[in-house]
């Protein structure tokens, strides 16, 4: 995968997994990025109440693909 990426750091959270954020944490991103190719886990936390587990934070950089080009639409106008 030849190319310029770029890294953004994002935080999922859960009430049931740590997979769970995981996905909610890409997939959610994916609204709003295009192209997201990779993710690394950085820190996997949770907060707890009440003496019981409450909710998966875990904390998730994604690679995208720089785009070489703009798209029409959001090219500056001459």
């Amino acid at each position: 995968m030849p190319g310029t990426y770029k890294l953004v750091t994002l935080v999922g959270t859960s009430k049931k997994s740590v997979e769970d954020a995981i996905e909610t944490a890409i997939h959610d991103a994916s609204l709003t990025l295009r192209g997201i190719a990779w993710f690394e886990v950085v820190e996997i936390r949770g907060r707890v109440a009440g003496g019981s587990l409450d909710e998966f934070q875990v904390t998730v950089r994604a690679g995208f693909k720089v785009e070489a080009e703009l798209p029409a639409a959001k090219r500056p106008k001459k």
